[in-house]
């Protein structure tokens, strides 16, 4: 895929796709503050638990694997290491607001 360098730009754009995400409302909050967020494990939760869990569960539903948070931490957690396509972290963030605009 062409280097290192390549590779880590891939990644952070890829990260900052979903950053981008969880910065442009209020419904999702990132665990991490911004200077030190992960480009491989973006964790971040909704408004509440329970909409946490239901998430995980539609997010299956529709394809979308291992978005459960930490066991310690509880929220959400993407990994998206460099195995992970872009085309995932796309879907994951359409994923994300239409979760929002019929839970929000």
């Amino acid at each position: 895929l062409g280097g290192l360098d390549p590779m880590a730009q891939r990644n952070q754009r890829k990260a900052d796709a979903l950053y981008a995400e969880i910065d442009r409302t209020e419904f999702w909050t990132g665990h991490a503050a911004t200077h030190d967020r992960s480009v491989m494990n973006v964790t971040f939760r909704s408004p509440r638990p329970e909409l946490d869990h239901l998430f995980v569960q539609e997010a299956t539903a529709a394809g979308l694997m291992g978005l459960k948070g930490h066991r310690s931490v509880g929220g959400l957690r993407a990994s998206i290491y460099n195995a992970c396509e872009p085309a995932s972290v796309d879907a994951l963030v359409g994923f994300m607001a239409e979760f929002e605009r019929l839970n929000g």
